[in-house]
């Protein structure tokens, strides 16, 4: 790097796919919880025996989680 250039540096915190990730990550664990917790029979007869709010749950935390890697593996740099 020479004089004339400006330093770059990352974005970080500020990062829209580290808050999307941070969003998407949150509801996904709450949809877990309340897959283990609130999961009656009732809810499963509506779905077809399927435990839709672990598995969207699951979904959502992969998501955030490829969202994370992302912004980790390539960072916006900013002069």
């Amino acid at each position: 790097m020479t004089d004339d250039q400006p330093a770059s540096r990352k974005v970080g915190a500020f990062d829209i796919r580290v808050v999307i990730a941070g969003l998407i990550g949150f509801y996904g664990v709450v949809l877990i919880v309340m897959g283990f917790v609130a999961d009656t029979a009732a809810d499963r007869a509506k779905t077809g025996d399927v435990n839709a709010n672990l598995w969207a749950g699951i979904g959502m935390v992969v998501v955030a989680a490829a969202f994370a890697i992302s912004a980790r593996l390539r960072p916006v740099l900013i002069e």
